[in-house]
């Protein structure tokens, strides 16, 4: 399993999710991450790539180059704490949980939808 097609492929299978489930996480049709894990398919978009990564816990250098460890450690994948930005209570903290649960584009159109309720 050589180049950028088997290593999309091993990443999705070792975060034990189908093609259908990448693509809705990444914000695509799931013909498109057959193409990427074609080896005669299309590349993603550097974008895509970062999301690829960021949803299977692979790092990003051995997705797009094959170098280095493929899987990201537990402390590389935790994320620095913004001080002010942090749930204040259990309503903004389900808000929170079910937020990163969400596509990319869902999120977007969450976000909208909160901004208008906020008017």
């Amino acid at each position: 399993m050589s180049g950028l097609s088997g290593r999309i492929r091993k990443a999705r299978n070792l975060a034990k999710l189908s093609q259908a489930e990448l693509a809705r996480r990444v914000g695509v049709k799931r013909s498109a991450v057959t193409q990427w894990e074609h080896p005669t398919g299309t590349t993603p978009s550097v974008d895509h790539l970062i999301q690829i990564a960021m949803e299977t816990g692979s790092r990003f250098e051995w997705l797009a180059t094959g170098r280095g460890a493929s899987q990201l450690e537990e402390a590389e994948a935790s994320t620095a704490v913004i001080v002010d930005d942090y749930a204040r209570d259990e309503h903004e903290s389900l808000v929170l949980g079910q937020m990163r649960q969400l596509s990319p584009s869902r999120r977007r159109l969450a976000l909208d939808i909160l901004r208008l309720l906020a008017h």
